[in-house]
C-alpha cells in the first residue's frame, strides 16, 4: 500500500501494512542484534507459550512529524521500562532500553513515508511486543522468545477526535486483585472484549471497569486510564495495583502540576462520588485524551461538563500534551527522542 492512497484526514485506528518491521530472537540466553524485514507474518511453533498460556506482552507509542519536518518519538524510555516490568511479571527476558529505542528508531526510519503530515492530527503508532515461542506443551516459561516492533499510521482512536463520549460501567472485571492488571499483557485485553462489545451495542464508546476487589472504585476506561477534574481544580487519577500505569497518564500528571498549576491527587475514585468532578476524561497512547461526557451506572447517566463540548481544563491539557508531542511546545527534559 502506497501512502498516496491514504486519506490522512480520515485515518482511524486500523491495521495498515507498512514497509518494514523489526524482529529479534532470544535464544541461548541472549537477544540477537535484530533485523528489519518486509514479512508481516510470524512463523512460530504450534506449541508456543504465547498461544496457549498467554505468555506475551506489548507496548504502544507514537512518532510525530514536526512542523520543521523532523520526527519526535514520545518518551520511549518509559515504554521500555514498562515492557521490562511486564516481561518480569510473565517470566520473560527483558529487552534493554537501548535495544528497545534503537528498534523503534529503525522502524520509524524504514516507514517514514507513512508518518502522517504535521497538522493532520495523526501519528505513526508503534507496537513493540514480546512473545514466548518454541516447541513446548507444559505450563512453563518458553524456550525462546521474539521481540518485534511494527508501525501503522493512525488518527483518532475514538471517532470524532477531541469530542466527548459516553461510557458505561461494566459488571465484568478486566483483571484480578494481585493479578496482571498493572502489566500490559494480552489477557487483560481479551477479558475486555465482551464488556466492550456490550457497551458499544448499547451505544456507548466503551466500558469502564471498577476495582476487581470491591467494585466501588473506577479503575480503567476501556483500554485507557481515567482522570477527573474536581470543582476546586484538582487533577485526580486512580491509584491501584491493578491499574496499568499509562505513559500518557504519567505525562498528564506532570503537565497538570507544572504547566497548569493544578494539584495532582492519585487516589481512589469512588463510583458514588462522580459529582465531585466537573470534568472527566480517558487518556492513553491511542486515545490521547478523550473527554468523558457522561458515565452510565445503574441505569443513570451522570453528565460531567457537557455531552457535546470539551471542558476548559481538559482542552488545556490536550493542547499542552499534543503541543509537546509535535514539538510546538517545549518538552520537559528527556521526553522527546529525535529520530
Amino acid at each position: 500500500m502506497g501512502n498516496e492512497s491514504i486519506n490522512w484526514d480520515k485515518l482511524g485506528f486500523d491495521y495498515i501494512k507498512t514497509d518494514k518491521r523489526y524482529l529479534s530472537y532470544f535464544r541461548n540466553g541472549e537477544w540477537d542484534k535484530g533485523t528489519l524485514t518486509e514479512d508481516n507474518v510470524l512463523h512460530i511453533s504450534e506449541g508456543s507459550t504465547a498461544l496457549h498460556y498467554g505468555q506475551q506482552c506489548f507496548e504502544g507509542l507514537k512518532a510525530y512529524r514536526c512542523k520543521d519536518g523532523s520526527i519526535n518519538l514520545f518518551r520511549p524510555d518509559q515504554n521500555a521500562a514498562r515492557m521490562q516490568r511486564s516481561c518480569a511479571r510473565l517470566l520473560m527476558p527483558h529487552v534493554s532500553t537501548e535495544q528497545f529505542i534503537e528498534a523503534c528508531k529503525q522502524v520509524v526510519r524504514a516507514n517514514e513515508r507513512f508518518i502522517p503530515p504535521y497538522g493532520t492530527g495523526g501519528a505513526l503508532y508503534l507496537r513493540p511486543f514480546v512473545i514466548g515461542v518454541g516447541d513446548n506443551i507444559g505450563v512453563r516459561t518458553a524456550p525462546e522468545f521474539i521481540f518485534s516492533v511494527f508501525a501503522i499510521p493512525v488518527g483518532a482512536y475514538f471517532k470524532g477526535g477531541l469530542t466527548p463520549h459516553n461510557f458505561q460501567i461494566s459488571t465484568f472485571d478486566r483483571a484480578a486483585p494481585q493479578g496482571t492488571g498493572a502489566a500490559k499483557v494480552g489477557g487483560n485485553y481479551a477479558a475486555s472484549l465482551m464488556p466492550g462489545s456490550q457497551a458499544k451495542k448499547a451505544h456507548f464508546a466503551d466500558a469502564i471497569y471498577l476495582d476487581p476487589l470491591t467494585h466501588k472504585k473506577i479503575e480503567e476506561v476501556g483500554s485507557a486510564n481515567f482522570f477527573g477534574i474536581t470543582h476546586d481544580n484538582k487533577f485526580v487519577t486512580p491509584n491501584s495495583p491493578s491499574v496499568l500505569p499509562g505513559i500518557t497518564r504519567l505525562s498528564l500528571i506532570e503537565l497538570a502540576k507544572t504547566r497548569l498549576g493544578l494539584e495532582v491527587v492519585e487516589s481512589d475514585v469512588f463510583i458514588d462520588k462522580l459529582s465531585d468532578f466537573k470534568e472527566a476524561g480517558a487518556c492513553g497512547t491511542a486515545a490521547v485524551i478523550t473527554p468523558i461526557g457522561g458515565i452510565s451506572y445503574q441505569d443513570h447517566l451522570h453528565v460531567f461538563h457537557s455531552e457535546t463540548e470539551v471542558g476548559p481544563v481538559t482542552q488545556k491539557l490536550y493542547k499542552e500534551l499534543t503541543g509537546v508531542q509535535t514539538g510546538d511546545i517545549e518538552a520537559p527534559a528527556g521526553w522527546i527522542v529525535k529520530v
